[in-house]
C-alpha cells in the first residue's frame, strides 16, 4: 500500500501534519522498519526533520524502543545526539523509558554524550533513576561523569 501511495504524483512523502510530523517520523515511532526504508529511499524525504516539539524520527524510535529502526536511521547519518525543544536527546528518551538495547546502541556512538543534561538540567541517568530502570542505570553509570571545571 505504501509503495502504491509513494508512486502517486499528488503524494508528498515529506508532508507534515498539524503536529509537524512527517510519514517518516510516524513510521519510525511505530517501528515500521520496511516503511522507514521505503521512505528513506526517496530523495525528497528529509532524514531528521523535527516535529513541532523538535522530536526527530530517531528520538521517536528510541523512545519507543524500536532497535532496528534506530540502527537504520543511524546508518543513514541521522544526528544521534540531536536535542529536541526541551533539550532531550534520543538517549535521554530511551533511558527514561527503559529501552536498554536502544541505550546500548546509542552509547556505542562516539557522537553521543552520555551525561548531556536537557534544558531542566536532567541527564539521561536522572530519567532512568526516576523511573527505576535498573539495567539502564547500570549502563549509564558505566560511563564516566564529566569532571567539573574548577572556578
Amino acid at each position: 500500500m505504501v509503495e502504491i501511495l509513494l508512486g502517486r504524483k499528488e503524494v508528498t512523502p515529506d508532508k507534515v501534519d498539524d503536529q509537524g510530523k512527517t510519514p517518516l517520523l510516524y513510521a519510525a515511532g511505530y517501528g515500521h522498519q520496511e516503511v522507514v526504508k521505503m521512505l528513506l529511499g526517496r530523495k525528497e524525504v528529509t532524514l531528521d526533520m523535527p516535529d513541532n516539539q523538535g522530536g526527530t524520527p530517531l528520538s521517536h524510535a528510541a523512545k519507543h524502543g524500536h532497535q532496528k529502526v534506530v540502527k537504520i536511521l543511524l546508518g543513514r547519518k541521522e544526528a544521534p545526539d540531536k536535542p529536541d525543544d526541551q533539550g532531550r536527546t534520543p538517549l535521554s528518551h530511551a533511558a527514561g523509558y527503559g529501552r536498554q538495547e536502544v541505550v546500548k546502541i546509542l552509547l556505542g556512538r562516539k557522537e553521543v554524550t552520555p551525561h548531556r543534561p536537557d534544558d531542566q538540567g536532567k541527564a539521561p541517568l536522572m530519567y532512568a533513576v526516576r523511573r527505576g530502570h535498573k539495567k539502564v542505570i547500570a549502563l549509564l553509570q558505566s560511563y564516566e561523569l564529566p569532571t567539573p571545571n574548577p572556578t
